[in-house]
Parts: structure tokens; C-alpha cells; sequence
């Protein structure tokens, strides 16, 4: 008597799944990759002639589905939060202090990690089969990538064991590893396809296909890291809830561990560092968490973050390699930077071709020349620098060549100034250099400024080309037929942004002096010279030494403020700015009345709550004064999760320091 169909699907499930296991957990394969898509193929016409078989933790659920029009949203039941950062020893040991201090230990019990560079992502069980999974998002809110997750080899559909909880959220990391990468991108070569440039942007963009079938063909993997919502039992510690979770089925890392006091963190996290280029894995960093749950059940949370856990950042990577020339790029204020253009490099997760040199100081101390051999650094989303120079191999003194500084801007041909006591370099040439016009328009009509949306980058350039726009007060002229002719624009766009211009004509005094763009003015400095000032008039006939009476503008300050309003031309233009119809209404005086009169707060790092101008506008209206710096002067620091120099600065000089969830409960009192 033959074998039944029910049976022998059943039993080719279990094959599959076992092996694999073997291919993709083990990295040890049992049968050649041609016996494994046979029986996938022989259990894939086994269930579409029996539909009843199949069921939702079948291996061939992992093929993917039909495209999706748009991912859904997926509302964290618990928050998805981010950590905390440290980048020294010095950073770690600040944590571990404040740790021990709010337990009242002596030492406490950490669980070490390392810091996976890919996806974040949530995965629910419901009775032991995947239900559901989605992107980290904002935190609060995530993408449901379910069908793109199921494709994923190493998330098993379904979980093993008799003590599997009811309801489990399991948070983790999806990557791409180094070998499975390489072979990818090979592939893509061979066929004439566009190759990624990373892991990291590999896994995020595979992850975000709306056809879950393309995210099945890329080698994803998964690392379990912690639960989020859980109905059921688990272990009273992270390390052992992470056994349990690999119990389960789910992947965690083979290179946790548990130690005792910073000092074995510290030795971890330099163990992992000099293992980091032979992993298997891209990792930027380490995490650090209290190891108990009764513990971070005491320590809690700040704003965004935990206070129970830390991210070691590694050092920013560095390669060397040759600067074959440098260009001169011309920014708002006139400044002229010297931009490295660089025999192309990886570093830090990107290939990288220029990089900035700062100033003309900046390339003497380094005493760099073109043809030298340079290490350029790059960390995240910074800026590549050159931070040395190394002694070129098999290049002659001849092939080197010291690098000039233009005596005419590079694109108006105006001449270019130094102030003395300054290292940058400036054209002289203001609103007649097209690069600073485009700089000056882009400042002008962003967010925080006069918030012209649809303004943007390519228009502004295509209009200053054009010679549509020769000031700032042109962006209030122009027609739409001036604007339906230009590249990507059309009626409808021409139509939306110039009813965005029209609605940017009415807006308040401190975004307008933003907007001007004078130096070092920034948003809380405009803020405090509206309220001290109350009329553009009155700021701009004030002399220095009023200036300087106002609260976050110093010598410097004011002495730029004092440029900008005596310069005939600034004059005209805020003149044809207010001709154009620009306008705000009038500033009423502060009282100081309120229960925060005669305090100073500095609102610095991310609020999960508010933006930071919302956050100042509640405590000026409870009668406080905000500045952008701390000093002596400062009552409070409310301080989010990235505070960094400010907070340690308020530490240092005994400044009462305020978390969100702190600050949001005096609000309740006094509001």
C-alpha cells in the first residue's frame, strides 16, 4: 500500500525544515542544493492538488506572494525603543555608575551582545505560528512586512516546544552576512543588474519590497535580541530568556554572554572589536544590558530609551587612500570649502570619492598635498574627512602638488576675503553668486524658516539657472507660467507651490530673522532678539553693545548681526522681502508671570512627546526663559536621549537635569 498524500507531505515538510536547518543555522549542508529543490518542488505539486494540506508553517509559504499595493500600518503594542549610545570606556563607565547608583549595588550582572548593522524588526507568535511582523518605524508605529518576513529561511513559521507563551512578540535584527553578500552581489554582476552597496542597505531594501516574492530570492537572516509584548511565561532574566527563544527555534547570536561588573564589558567589547572584520555578520558596536528584569524593571526608562541598556559604538573606520585633486564649493555665507575628490574608497558602509578639508588651516596642519596618500574617516552619516596623511608609496616629490586656494570665487568670479582671526575664506560677490543665492534660497525657505514646501533643491537650482530668481523677494514673484515649463513641473505642481509660497507670506517675526540667514543666528537666537527687540526695525538700528544685552548672543554674534543690518544690500532685500507681502503679527512682551518666572531651561537631545520648539513654547508659557546653550545662568536641562556635550556640561557645572517623562509630570501640575 502506497504512501498517503497527507503523509507524505508530512514528511517532506520535515525533510525540508531539517535541512534547512542544516544550510542556514548550522552553515553545514546534508544534500546537494538539487535534492533540496526537488522535494520543494514535489511538495509544491503535492499542495496545489490538495489545497486542505496546506498549512501556514509550510516550508513553501517562504516563496513570497503577489505584490502588495502599500505596506500597512502596524501600531507596537509596546514601543519599539532606541538605546542610548556610549563611544569610549569613559562613556560605559558613566552608565554602569548610574546603573549601581539607582540599584544600590556594588556591581551588576550584564548581558553582552553584539550590535547587529541591519534591520530592526518585530515578529508576533500567536499559539506558536507567525502571525504577524513589522518594521521598527518611528517606534510607535512600524510597516507590516509579514509576507516579506515568512520569506526569511532561518524564522521558523512555526515554534517548537510545550512552553511556547500563548502571545510572543520576539524583536530582533535581519541582515545579510558578508558571504551571502558577496555571492548576491556576484550574481547581479554576471546578469548586469544593479549591485548593493552594502549589507545593511541590501537587508532594508529587500525587507521593504512590496513583491514578497523578490525578498525571497535574497539570503536574509534573522537574530532574535528581546521580546516585546509576551501573554505566558518566560525566564526572569534576558540571557535566559534568549535561551528560551532559541529553545523555541529562533535564532540568537552564538556570541552572547554574561558577565559580572564593567570592567568584563570592557573586556568584551574589546574582545569583539579585534574579532569585528572576521565575523560572519556586520556589527557596528555592542550592547550592554542589565541582566536581571526585576532590575530594569526598577531602573525604567527615559524618554526613548531604557535606562537599563547602552550601545558601545565602535571607532569611526578608516582607510587610506589617494587625493587625486581638490574642488571649491561656495556656500550660503560665502565660505569656501576645499572638497577632497578621492580615488574611490568603501569605508564605513559606503563607497566614498570626496571628503571635506575644511579650510585652509585645516589642510596646513595636516600639510596634505594633492597626490598624497590619505586616511579618510567616515562614522554613520557623517561627513567623510581626511584626518592624516600617510607617506605615498612609489610617488615622487613631482607627482605632489600643494594645494591653492582661488583668489576669485570659483563661481562668480568675485573677489574672495579672509577675516582676520577666521580660517574660512569668503567670496565677496553676496546675492550676485549664484551659489550663494541657491544656498541663501534653500535656508530661506526651509522648515524652520519660512517653510516653502515644494521648494526644493532642483527647483531652486533651475531657477537661479534661469534667471527666474536673482533675490529672495523673486520667490514671491513668480507666475505660474514662469514655473510650468520647468523640468518635473507641471500645472498641478506649479499650482501647489506657489500656493505654499503664497501661505509661507504670513509668518512671525523670530522664523523671519531665522530665515535671513545672518550668521550663527540660529532658531533659538532669533527667537530671544524677536522678544527682546519686538520690531525688525528697532533689532536691526541696535547697535553692538545692545546686542550683546540679549540673552545667547556674545561678541560674535553681535558683531555679525551688526554686519548683516549695515550692509546696503541685506537692507534692500528685507525691503522687496516686505514689498512682496511678507509679513507677521506684531510680538506682545513677555510677562514672566507663571510658575517657571525666573528660570532658564535648555531643551536638548530627541523628545518622544514633542518636537523641541514645542517643548520651549510650554515652558515660556509657563513663564520660563529658553536659550540654546548651558551655562551658569541655566535653572533646568530637559534633556533627551542624544543630549550628549550639553548634559555633560549641566553636569558639570551642577545644573539640575530633567528626563521627559520627569518633566511631563510637572506639566500635569502646573499646567
Amino acid at each position: 500500500m502506497g504512501t498517503s498524500p497527507d503523509e507524505e507531505v508530512l514528511t517532506l515538510r520535515a525533510q525540508l525544515q531539517r535541512w534547512a536547518a542544516a544550510y542556514f543555522e548550522l552553515d553545514a549542508p546534508v544534500v546537494p542544493d538539487a535534492d533540496y529543490d526537488q522535494a520543494m518542488r514535489r511538495l509544491e505539486t503535492l499542495e496545489r492538488e490538495f489545497p486542505n494540506l496546506v498549512t501556514s508553517d509550510s516550508p513553501t509559504q517562504r516563496v513570497g506572494s503577489a505584490p502588495l499595493s502599500e505596506f500597512e500600518s502596524v501600531e507596537h503594542r509596546l514601543p519599539m525603543l532606541s538605546l542610548d549610545n556610549a563611544f569610549s570606556a569613559e562613556d560605559l563607565r558613566d552608565f554602569d555608575r548610574r546603573v549601581t547608583e539607582r540599584l544600590g549595588l556594588l556591581e551588576v550582572t550584564y548581558c553582552c551582545e553584539p550590535k547587529l548593522d541591519g534591520v530592526a524588526v518585530s515578529i508576533v507568535y500567536e499559539s506558536g505560528l507567525l502571525v504577524l511582523a513589522a518594521t521598527r518605524g518611528d517606534g510607535a508605529t512600524g510597516e507590516n512586512i509579514t509576507s516579506n518576513v515568512r520569506t526569511i529561511r532561518n524564522v521558523p513559521l512555526a515554534l517548537k516546544g510545550d512552553h511556547v507563551p500563548p502571545y510572543l512578540e520576539v524583536r530582533g535584527e535581519v541582515v545579510i552576512p558578508r558571504n551571502a553578500f558577496e555571492r548576491m552581489n556576484a550574481q547581479a554582476r554576471d546578469a548586469g543588474e544593479k549591485v548593493f552597496v552594502n549589507p545593511r542597505n541590501a537587508a532594508a531594501g529587500s525587507l521593504r519590497q512590496l513583491d514578497s516574492r523578490i525578498t525571497a530570492k535574497r539570503p536574509l537572516a534573522f537574530t532574535a535580541y528581546s521580546v516585546g509584548v509576551v501573554e505566558g511565561e518566560l525566564p526572569a532574566s534576558h540571557d535566559a530568556i534568549l535561551q528560551a527563544l532559541g529553545d523555541f527555534g529562533l535564532p540568537i547570536s552564538d556570541y552572547m554572554e554574561t558577565v559580572e561588573g564593567v570592567d568584563a564589558c570592557e573586556r568584551y567589547y574589546q574582545s569583539l572589536a579585534a574579532q569585528r572584520d572576521g565575523l560572519p555578520f556586520d556589527i557596528d558596536g555592542i550592547v550592554f544590558k542589565v541582566n536581571g528584569l526585576q532590575e530594569q524593571e526598577r531602573l525604567g526608562f527615559v524618554s526613548r530609551a531604557p535606562r537599563w541598556a547602552i550601545a558601545r559604538k565602535f571607532p569611526a573606520q578608516e582607510v587610506s587612500t589617494q587625493l587625486l585633486g581638490v574642488d571649491f564649493q561656495v556656500g550660503r555665507t560665502g565660505a569656501i570649502t576645499p572638497v577632497a575628490r578621492l580615488e574611490p574608497v568603501f569605508v564605513g558602509g559606503v563607497t566614498v570619492s570626496n571628503a571635506t578639508l575644511h579650510n585652509a588651516d585645516e589642510i596646513a596642519r595636516l600639510g596634505v598635498q594633492v597626490g598624497d596618500t590619505v586616511v579618510v574617516r567616515r562614522a554613520g552619516d557623517v561627513i567623510p574627512q581626511i584626518v592624516s596623511v600617510t607617506e605615498s608609496v612609489g610617488s615622487s616629490s613631482a607627482a605632489r602638488r600643494a594645494i591653492e586656494f582661488p583668489v576669485r570665487c570659483p563661481d562668480c568670479g568675485s573677489n574672495v576675503h579672509r577675516v582676520e582671526g577666521e580660517a574660512v575664506m569668503r567670496c565677496v560677490g553676496g546675492m550676485s553668486c549664484a551659489a550663494q543665492l541657491k544656498a541663501v534660497i534653500r535656508h530661506f525657505a526651509s522648515r524652520k524658516a519660512m517653510d516653502i514646501e515644494g521648494l526644493g533643491d532642483k527647483l531652486i537650482d533651475q531657477l537661479v539657472d534661469d534667471a527666474l530668481v536673482t533675490s529672495v523677494a523673486d520667490v514671491f514673484r513668480l507666475t505660474k507660467e514662469q514655473l510650468a515649463v520647468l523640468e518635473r513641473m507641471g500645472d498641478k505642481s506649479s499650482e501647489n507651490v506657489l500656493a505654499s509660497i503664497d501661505k509661507a507670506k504670513t509668518t512671525s517675526l523670530p522664523r523671519f530673522i531665522y530665515a535671513l540667514g545672518i550668521r550663527e543666528v540660529g532658531e533659538a537666537t532669533a527667537r530671544a532678539l524677536a522678544q527682546h527687540f519686538l520690531s525688525l526695525d528697532e533689532l536691526l538700528a541696535a547697535p553692538a553693545d545692545v546686542l550683546e544685552g540679549v540673552d545667547d548672543v556674545g561678541p560674535v554674534v553681535a558683531r555679525h548681526i551688526s554686519e548683516f543690518a549695515h550692509d546696503e544690500r541685506n537692507r534692500q532685500s528685507i525691503s522687496d522681502l516686505l514689498s512682496s507681502g511678507v509679513n507677521w503679527p506684531s510680538v506682545s512682551v513677555v510677562s514672566g508671570e507663571g510658575p517657571l518666572a525666573g528660570t532658564t531651561w535648555v531643551v536638548t537631545g530627541k523628545l518622544e512627546s514633542m518636537g523641541r520648539d514645542d517643548a520651549e513654547q510650554r515652558l515660556r508659557a509657563l513663564g520660563a526663559k529658553t536659550a540654546s546653550s548651558v551655562s551658569a545662568k541655566t535653572s533646568t536641562v530637559l534633556a533627551g536621549p542624544g543630549a550628549g556635550s550639553k548634559r555633560k556640561k549641566a553636569e558639570s557645572l551642577g545644573i539640575s537635569i530633567m528626563d521627559e517623562s520627569e518633566w511631563l509630570v510637572m506639566l500635569r501640575e502646573m499646567e
